[in-house]
């Protein structure tokens, strides 16, 4: 009875605190009960402006680290300015730069055994905590520079892949990014000695091993690699389905005879810019290196009504990594499957033409080096009048635009226009009012070469693709 009691009455003071509570908050329209409300007393705001000051977001600092081997000293130069530009862009704060003439990197430390301290001395004086060098290196020279410096080293490969990683924000570029993350980080997994278990190796009763001394079969090295290369498959396989999806988005395309064109070029040239130049497609426009991963895809039209599609795609760079060509594969055959690459230089970049180099470098790589490419050099405003003159002359081509200005768009929309494949059966046909739904379909897909409003239906001479002839052959007047 007692315990009945106190649950009773613990009830009958629940309900009460309950109506206590409602009838506070029923003064309450429905906005100020949702709305953030101030706690007082939580606020932690620093009174002190040294502390202030202290507390201040710090940038990783970083010296750069070049080995030339090849090519003039501008083109090293130029090298060491991207790599800048790409650890700014990283988040970083460039402190000082450093480069070696050799005819190959060193094999252990990358830049010979002699220049090891000095590179030690610039860190220890521009208090920078990271080193990044400009080439790819190999897990035992980044091991020994670590070791040498005792800074953390970075190499150009891993700084692309971290910007890459920040950029990333489909389902698709997030996968495609850890999947070349992952491949890079493979075999440069670095165990940590005695204090992992290990495998017994030999007498298991000698020195080093035996009753109790035994690891579990397996080093934690080992069981980290397993780990990645389960979710490498995973990854993999994640991104297989994801290709199936484009394929079928493209073979849609295909079907319907739907032209498309790829913009492709160097990273930071202007491709999004053009973009939404040409379609207004208000894409995300940024003066910063691979702004853009996720390939954007939008419809443009003929003057004549005929539907193409433009494809911004991912920037390239120079010694992009094998990596992310691999992991990116099935965007960057958005350009392998086009009809006309725009391909983009940046005319104002002290370098145009090794731009132009890398990014034909990269496209014949993704074997897509035969399909007809249209010259377009952006950024024209931007340029010296000196310099565009000798550009001219050397790319006499090419189509000059600026993007920013809106010079040369016009030329630009005609060239792709003009450059679009051509359908390739011609009919004169007499189609019925009642099939309207065909006639827009060949202004659409095909092209109307003259077009007449008669009493038994519109007469129209047109070419179109194979599958739309067969359509419309049954209203054939005669033969083109």
């Amino acid at each position: 009875m007692a315990m009945q009691f106190l649950r009773e009455r613990v009830i009958v003071d629940l309900m009460e605190n309950f109506d206590n509570n409602t009838a506070g908050t029923g003064h309450y329209e429905l906005a100020e009960r949702q709305a953030l409300r101030r706690v007082v007393g939580l606020s932690t705001e620093l009174e002190d402006v040294i502390e202030v000051e202290n507390r201040q977001l710090r940038l990783e600092k970083v010296v750069l680290v070049g080995v030339w081997t090849r090519g003039s000293q501008s083109d090293a130069d130029n090298s060491m300015a991207e790599l800048a530009a790409l650890a700014e862009t990283a988040g970083s704060q460039v402190c000082d730069g450093v480069t070696q003439r050799r005819s190959a990197p060193d094999a252990a430390t990358y830049v010979g055994h002699g220049k090891v301290s000095h590179l030690r001395d610039v860190v220890v004086e521009s208090g920078a905590d990271t080193i990044i060098c400009d080439g790819e290196l190999t897990p035992s020279q980044l091991r020994n520079l670590e070791v040498e410096t005792g800074v953390k080293v970075v190499d150009r490969t891993a700084l692309i892949l971290d910007i890459f990683a920040q950029h990333a924000k489909s389902r698709e570029g997030k996968a495609q990014v850890e999947l070349a993350q992952l491949q890079y980080l493979v075999p440069r997994l670095r165990g940590w000695g005695q204090t992992l278990s290990r495998q017994a190796g030999g007498r298991a009763g000698g020195q080093g091993g035996g009753v109790g001394l035994r690891g579990p079969g397996e080093t934690k090295l080992e069981i980290d690699r397993r780990r990645i290369r389960a979710r490498i498959a995973r990854l993999r396989r994640d991104l297989a389905a994801m290709r199936t999806v484009r394929d079928t988005k493209r073979s849609g395309r295909r079907a319907f005879s739907v032209p498309s064109v790829a913009i492709a070029g160097y990273t930071n040239a202007g491709k999004s810019s053009l973009l939404n130049q040409i379609t207004n497609a208000g894409v995300l426009v940024e003066d910063a290196l691979f702004a853009t991963l996720d390939p954007t895809t939008r419809r443009a039209q003929t003057p004549d009504g005929r539907d193409y599609t433009l494809s911004d795609t991912v920037g390239f760079v120079s010694h992009l990594p094998h990596q992310l060509i691999d992991a990116f594969r099935s965007t960057l055959e958005e350009v392998t499957d086009a009809d006309i690459v725009v391909h983009v230089v940046d005319g104002s970049h002290v370098d145009p033409f090794g731009q132009a180099r890398a990014v034909r470098e990269v496209l014949s790589q993704i074997d897509a080096g035969g399909v007809p490419e249209l010259l377009v050099v952006n950024k024209i405003d931007a340029v010296d009048p000196d310099e565009l003159l000798m550009l001219r002359s050397q790319w006499p081509e090419a189509i000059f635009v600026s993007a920013r200005t809106g010079e040369g768009i016009d030329k630009l929309r005609e060239h792709i226009e003009s450059s679009l494949p051509r359908p390739q059966v011609a009919l004169r046909v007499c189609i019925p009012y009642v099939r309207g739904d065909l006639v827009n379909r060949v202004r659409q897909r095909g092209e109307v070469a003259d077009i007449d409003h008669r009493s038994d239906g519109t007469f129209m001479s047109v070419r179109v693709d194979e599958s739309l002839a067969a359509q419309i052959e049954e209203f054939a007047v005669d033969a083109a």
